[in-house]
């Protein structure tokens, strides 16, 4: 059987989002695990609309061709690490709606997270956590959360230093999460071929 294929999604579209530092990090790293075959997935390349179907596309085949090349995508791909910013203790509206625009493309696939901000963006990450579950999608355990005084060492608007001034905090968690995440991955393509 093939490598999984993982795809990191940017959350965020913001012409100001740091989203860009965390998702090169953690998208080199990934590249670096034998077991996992990682893409990089910018919601901005992809100007979705405001979902807008008459239905989850569970139901009936969406309309806007948006919102169809979108759902394309993301079915190529066996699991997911979201890069995740946290705005008022939630997901970005950019990352919320394009998890609304697909529901069969997600399902029986695994989920990885990458949260960034002054608590690492736990409460975002715990909150896509349970829109996961309902997506029918594996939640990985670990995760990683670049918060406190991490994030501003780095962030353009503090410290500016590379992810590397911080990497020895955060790469325990990130081994941890990848390694899970292929199990997972390795897990589920093999259920959902069997099906």
């Amino acid at each position: 059987m093939s490598k999984p294929k993982i795809a990191v999604i940017i959350g965020s579209t913001r012409d100001t989002r740091f989203a860009l530092k965390p998702a090169d990090w953690i998208f080199n790293l990934a590249r670096q695990h034998p077991e996992l075959d990682v893409e990089l997935v910018d919601l901005k390349d992809f100007d979705l609309p405001f979902f807008n179907e008459p239905a989850s596309n569970l139901w009936m085949p969406s309309k806007d061709p948006k919102t169809v090349a979108w759902q394309e995508k993301i079915g190529t791909f066996d699991g997911y690490i979201f890069v995740v910013a946290e705005y008022n203790r939630s997901i970005t509206g950019a990352l919320k709606n394009a998890l609304d625009q697909a529901y069969k493309e997600w399902g029986r696939k695994p989920a990885a997270y990458v949260g960034y901000g002054s608590v690492g963006a736990a409460r975002a990450v715990e909150h896509l956590r349970l829109i996961n579950v309902e997506l029918q999608m594996v939640p990985t355990r670990s995760g990683v959360h670049i918060g406190g005084s991490d994030f501003y060492k780095i962030h353009p608007m503090a410290g500016n230093q590379p992810i590397a001034a911080i990497e020895e905090t955060i790469a325990p968690s990130a081994k941890s999460m990848l390694d899970e995440l292929a199990w997972w991955a390795k897990a589920t393509k093999t259920a959902r071929a069997a099906a």
